[in-house]
């Protein structure tokens, strides 16, 4: 699940116009900033990785909860 949500997330990131704009693809090359690659893209590709893990854990934890909640209510 994480490494799906890394690629889909590095995926989407790319595929944006303010990326494509940063790559370089800006009117005559205008606008190439290297920063986008070297800052963004790691941090687009952790947040990938662990928000889908992150949410797997909360939704567990919660049923969790109500399932103990459940047991002790009968």
């Amino acid at each position: 699940m994480s490494a799906a949500g890394a690629v889909g997330a590095v995926f989407v990131w790319g595929a944006s116009s303010r990326t494509q704009r940063h790559l370089g693809n800006g009117f005559e090359g205008e606008g190439m900033d290297l920063g986008a690659v070297f800052v963004e893209l790691p941090l687009v590709f952790l947040a990938g990785a662990f928000l889908p893990a992150l949410a797997w854990g909360l939704v567990a934890g919660l049923l969790a909860r109500r399932r103990r909640s459940d047991h002790l209510h009968r």
